[in-house]
This record gives structure tokens, C-alpha cells and sequence, in this order.
């Protein structure tokens, strides 16, 4: 199979899968008029959230580095930031942090200017300069080092686990080989597998970051539920995953570890909303929410997200393509104009898992070079999530 992909260059020497330009609210008063924006442009995406303000140390830290990582990330080749004026995160500090990655970039505040009006007015003049200029560019070949993927299931069956994860486990293990990085993430859902991933670690201090991390994450979860009497909190997985044959937590977070292959060594564990400083497989201290997940792997600069599900899900994320791999084939049948790959084939004889994690493979490398996923080609782009922290 190929070393390389097709993708846009940027300035900083990464590469995009997309040439998108992003309308970033800095503050859910401007989203708006952000929207507003995004609409007046093709290939404007915006990213409506409901925060920005009234928030106070950690909780407002990790929306600032979440809006931040989703303005670097390579995808995007322009960014318009929209602020109010009076928000507690600056617009110009949204600016600030997006500005060492030499991409096309332009703030529009509200209050500065006049009125919305004003505003939809000169940040739309703003996104068209830019949608011109990103017209002209043109892929280029790049090496696979350049390429990092996000991984995330929701959904899950007892196919998840089967052969949907260990499917994409192969094909996570197959780009990293290849100097790529891969993201694996939904701590709630690794629950009990920390000793297994642990021992996969590149050296102990990575072994214990794992260790840790996964651990604070259960004691959060164990306080969280602790005054509950819904039972089905209490076992931290949701009532599909039960009624797809899934008994507890701990028989998901086996099935759920497997995407991240089997050879592939973790470098680094790193926060939600933060980037990894190295390449390779990576583990994000998150929560297990489909959005949040997808979000903090865009911003940790995820251009791909790879997404298995037994019971089936359309939702895509703007700007980044999520890929839908299903291991049940009845899902597949089910919901063939949302799921893009079939893993269910191993089920049914028609194909070995060494093969099912192949074609995710070339998928992968497809939707790098320019093949819109089945989320994209339909405009599904709830998976824009910011983590609030308690």
C-alpha cells in the first residue's frame, strides 16, 4: 500500500486533508453572527458552541485550548474569529493562539465595528478573501508521518469489540508502523484495562501516566454516581450498548482498548483540548462522549477520525472526516447511507480481520487524498462538542 496521501501544505509544515475556512466564535453571543458568516461563503464551516464566558479556571482554560486546537488544526486553511468584545475569552487572545501556524487569519468584533450587521458584513468579506486564495491550492503527495487519526466508537454492540475495533486496531497499528500517529481516547470506557495498556507503554513513566490517568478518571465517575439511583448510570454505559449485548463497563473497555491495535508502543498520554508533542500512538486523558471525543482529537490535530459502531450513528464533525465502520452486518444493511465500511464481513466469512483492517486502512489513505466519507458527502456536523469541566 502507499506511504504517502494527497493533502494540503501549510505554512507550519503540516498537512491538511481538507481546505476548509473556519468561522470560530470566541463566545456563544457571537455564534451567530459567525453563522451568518460561514453561510454567506462556500466552504465556510462554523463552530457554533455555548461557552466562552462565565467560566473560571479550568473549565474556561480547556474551552480556550479546545477553540484554539480546532483553529490549528490543518484542515482549516483560513480562520475568521468572531468576538463580542466584552467576553472573558478574548477574541484577539483566540487570535493569538491560532497565529504561530502562518495560516490565513482575520478577528471581526462585534462591539469594535458597530453592529451585527457590520460585522456579518466585513467578517463574510474577510472568509471570501480567503475562500479565493485556498481555491488555488493544490494537493500535494505527503508523507504518512504527517497524518494522525482520531479514534472514537459509540454505539457499541458485541461486534464492536469482536471486529470493528480490533479491525481498526490493525489499521492504527499499520499507520503508526508507517511514522503516522493515532489517538485513543474515552477513558470512561477503558475503565479496568489499564494494567493491559500500560504494559504497552514506551517506558514507565508512559506506563504510569496511563495507569493514572485512567485511574482519576474512574475515581471522577465513582464520585459523579455515587448519590445516583438510575442503576444504568451507575454502570457507565448507556442502555443501547446493554440492549446490543454489552453487560458492564469493563466488557466494553476491552472491546474499546483494541483500537489501538496490538504491536504499536503508546509515546504519550496528553490532555483533552492540549496537542501531543510526539508522533506515534497517543492517549488522550478524556471523557467518553461522542462530541467531546471527536473534538479533542480535531484540536489535538486529528485531520481523520475513525469511528466504529454495532448499532449505528450518522453524525460527522465540520471540517474533519469521520469515518463509520460498523462490525455488524445487519447494521450495515441497515444504515449503508451512513456507514462506510463493513467490518461485519469478517462475521459473515467474507473476509479475514487481517483484511477487514486493511480496507480501513485504505480508506484511511482515501479520505486523506480527497474521497468525502459518508458524513460529509450527507453535512452531519453535530460532533462539535467542547468538555466543561466540573
Amino acid at each position: 500500500m502507499a506511504d504517502t496521501f494527497m493533502g494540503f501544505l501549510r505554512e507550519n509544515g503540516t498537512y491538511g486533508v481538507r481546505n476548509h475556512i473556519a468561522i470560530i466564535p470566541s463566545v456563544f453571543c457571537s455564534a451567530k453572527v459567525a453563522e451568518r458568516i460561514a453561510q454567506n461563503v462556500p466552504n465556510a464551516l462554523c463552530f457554533r458552541h455555548p461557552v466562552g464566558c462565565s467560566q473560571v479556571g479550568e473549565d474556561l482554560e480547556v474551552t480556550a485550548k479546545t477553540l484554539i486546537g480546532i483553529g490549528k488544526n490543518p484542515n482549516y486553511a483560513g480562520v475568521v474569529v468572531v468576538g463580542l468584545g466584552c467576553e472573558r475569552f478574548s477574541p484577539h487572545e483566540l487570535a493569538e493562539g491560532i497565529a504561530p501556524t502562518g495560516k490565513m487569519l482575520e478577528t471581526v468584533v462585534i462591539q469594535d465595528v458597530g453592529d451585527s450587521f457590520k460585522a456579518i458584513e466585513i467578517g463574510s468579506r474577510m472568509a471570501r478573501k480567503m475562500q479565493q486564495a485556498a481555491s488555488l491550492e493544490k494537493r500535494i503527495e505527503a508523507p504518512l508521518a504527517a497524518l494522525m487519526i482520531g479514534t472514537n466508537c459509540g454505539g457499541s454492540d458485541m461486534t464492536s469489540g469482536l471486529v470493528a475495533n480490533p479491525a481498526l486496531g490493525i489499521a492504527s497499528d499499520m499507520l503508526v508502523a508507517k511514522g503516522g500517529s493515532s489517538i485513543l481516547t474515552e477513558l470512561t470506557e477503558l475503565i479496568g484495562t489499564e494494567h493491559i495498556l500500560a504494559r504497552r507503554a514506551v517506558s514507565e513513566d508512559v506506563a504510569k501516566d496511563i495507569v493514572n490517568a485512567i485511574t482519576a478518571m474512574e475515581e471522577r465517575l465513582k464520585n459523579q454516581t455515587r448519590h445516583s439511583s438510575n442503576t444504568a448510570r451507575k454502570h457507565l454505559i448507556s442502555t443501547g450498548n446493554y440492549e446490543g449485548g454489552l453487560s458492564s463497563v469493563v466488557e466494553k473497555s476491552l472491546g474499546g482498548m483494541k483500537k489501538s491495535g496490538a504491536t504499536a508502543k503508546f509515546v504519550e498520554v496528553f490532555k483533552s483540548g492540549g496537542a501531543p508533542t510526539k508522533k506515534g500512538l497517543l492517549l488522550m486523558d478524556g471523557p467518553g462522549h461522542d462530541g467531546e471525543v471527536t473534538t479533542g482529537q480535531a484540536a489535538a490535530g486529528a485531520q481523520i477520525v475513525c469511528f466504529p459502531t454495532g448499532r449505528g450513528t450518522p453524525s460527522g464533525f465540520p471540517g474533519v472526516p469521520v469515518i463509520k465502520i460498523t462490525g455488524n452486518p445487519r447494521t450495515f444493511e441497515k444504515m449503508k447511507e451512513n456507514i462506510d465500511i463493513n467490518s461485519g464481513a469478517v462475521l459473515t466469512g467474507e473476509k479475514t480481520l487481517q483484511e477487514a483492517g486493511e480496507e480501513i486502512y485504505a480508506e484511511i489513505l482515501a479520505v486523506a487524498s480527497g474521497k468525502m466519507c459518508k458524513a460529509e458527502v450527507l453535512g452531519f456536523d453535530e460532533q462539535f462538542c467542547i468538555t466543561r469541566m466540573p
